[in-house]
């Protein structure tokens, strides 16, 4: 880890303070972040995701993308110029941002028109740097910071980021006896994780009116989903809770992604294998990582009716449960797949050590020209 880091350092949190350093993280994650759409569309072509599922999963991959380049920008001049930002990063846990700069840039998204407002548009400002270099022989630091926050503002404007809320949006995907069935999707910035969540619910409706159209049921649906979508529930505690409130919604399905934690030597604190995997791999800068990809996936087995009151019955989902998953039944899910991404340097070396801990652990190694191996 570099001094600039550890100078920061508190009990989780870190602050980066050093131009280079933080034009050095959001490169790592701009190298990333453009990987994760190959990883998820070979697992479309094993057949783990449909081609929807793969379209949705892709539009969340690509607004955490956009998010960090909004991000890069805000922070571009860290360390050099009066009054810029610094980043805080979960240093200890996930190598991602903490939720709390997610959520400022929701509330900089909103007023991103004003604040533009009265900022110089890009081509004035470019031009007024040229002027003064040329006129004053001096680096024009203030305008160069003016500059990386119109292009923030403007990235925000354009809108299309992961926020540390995302609500549910509804897909329809086919009839099944005479039921509508949609995929249900949505995602958040798990705030006790610090890392991106997406959730994707398989659900028939029995419902007269379609999901998505209906204004009773629909925004109910989701303000319940977003309220459940804490890293500290269990999927069958969510979809069995879904299942009780709304009587013509039977969840079938239910996974959540884990995108992250992001590992890197230079950035954040391993312990453990993934630790000696990276200090021995000693991979040249930009190749320095590995990112945990998890999955869990819960499905229901059947349904049958039960008694609501004294003359009626409702219909309930039951759901399988694996035990022999890892802490058996009390995980909540009918099972879990982890899966890291990392680079060729780092995946030898992973090899070479070969730990307990990652033999079961599905290995996706970026190869020449950021090609997809994938391998267990």
């Amino acid at each position: 880890m570099t001094e600039d880091v550890k100078d920061k350092l508190t009990q989780d949190h870190a602050e980066l303070t050093d131009t280079l350093v933080v034009r050095r993280y959001f490169a790592k994650f701009d190298r990333i972040s453009g990987h994760l759409g190959r990883v998820a569309a070979e697992l479309e072509t094993e057949g783990q995701l449909t081609r929807t599922e793969t379209r949705v999963l892709g539009r969340y991959l690509a607004s955490i993308s956009r998010t960090f380049q909004a991000l890069s920008h805000k922070y571009l001049m860290t360390g050099r110029a009066d009054g810029a930002p610094r980043l805080t990063f979960d240093w200890h846990e996930s190598g991602f941002p903490v939720a709390q700069e997610l959520m400022l840039m929701a509330v900089d998204a909103a007023q991103a028109d004003k604040h533009l407002g009265g900022i110089a548009s890009v081509e004035e400002l470019k031009d007024r740097m040229v002027r003064q270099i040329v006129g004053d022989l001096t680096i024009p630091t203030q305008l160069q910071f003016a500059l990386s926050q119109r292009l923030y503002y403007e990235a925000l404007a354009q809108g299309g980021m992961f926020l540390s809320r995302n609500d549910p949006e509804a897909q329809w995907t086919e009839d099944v006896k005479g039921r509508r069935k949609y995929l249900v999707h949505w995602a958040v910035f798990d705030t006790q994780l610090n890392l991106p969540v997406v959730y994707l619910m398989d659900v028939e409706d029995s419902g007269h009116k379609p999901l998505p159209n209906d204004d009773r049921r629909w925004p109910q649906a989701q303000q319940h989903l977003i309220a459940q979508s804490v890293g500290g529930l269990k999927l069958l505690t969510i979809a069995t809770g879904f299942d009780k409130d709304f009587e013509t919604l039977h969840p079938k399905r239910l996974r959540r992604f884990h995108l992250g934690p992001m590992y890197s030597s230079a950035y954040t604190l391993q312990t453990g294998p993934i630790s000696d995997v990276l200090t021995t791999a000693k991979a040249p800068q930009g190749e320095d990582w590995a990112l945990v990809w998890t999955v869990e996936d819960l499905l229901a087995e059947r349904s049958e009716q039960v008694k609501d009151g004294w003359f009626s019955t409702v219909e309930r989902q039951i759901f399988k449960l694996d035990p022999f998953l890892a802490k058996g039944v009390d995980q909540g899910a009918t099972r879990m797949e982890r899966m890291v991404i990392l680079p060729e340097r780092p995946f030898q070396v992973l090899m070479e050590l070969n730990p307990p801990g990652f033999r079961d652990v599905r290995k996706f190694i970026v190869g020449a020209n950021g090609r997809i191996i994938s391998t267990r």
